[in-house]
C-alpha cells in the first residue's frame, strides 16, 4: 500500500478538479480525501494499491479539461482511516 499527501499547483479551483479527481480515484480503488485550499491550490490525500495511486497521480498531473495544472507536490503520508474518496470541505 502506498499513501501520500499531494498538493496540486496552478488553475485547479473553479475547474471542477476535485469533483474530477474523486470520480478518478473511486474508478481506481483509491480512498482518500480532496480539498481546496484557500492559496487556490488542492491538497488531497491518496492511498491504495501502489500502482493505483502511481496512475492516479499521472492523470492528476493533467487534470480535468479546464484545469492548468502547474506543479504537484508529494510527500509520504499515514493512510486514511476511512475507505472509500470523497471531496471534504475547504482549509
Amino acid at each position: 500500500m502506498s499513501a501520500k499527501r499531494l498538493i496540486v499547483n496552478g488553475r485547479v479551483q473553479g475547474v471542477g478538479y476535485r469533483e474530477w479527481m474523486v470520480e478518478k480515484a473511486r474508478v481506481l480503488g483509491v480512498s482518500g480525501w480532496v480539498r481546496n485550499r484557500l492559496d487556490g491550490s488542492v491538497e488531497a490525500l491518496v492511498a491504495g494499491d501502489t500502482a493505483a495511486v502511481e496512475e492516479l497521480l499521472r492523470l492528476c498531473r493533467r487534470g480535468p479539461r479546464m484545469a492548468e495544472v502547474v506543479s504537484i507536490e508529494e510527500d509520504l503520508a499515514d493512510p486514511p482511516t476511512q475507505f472509500g474518496f470523497r471531496s471534504v470541505p475547504s482549509t
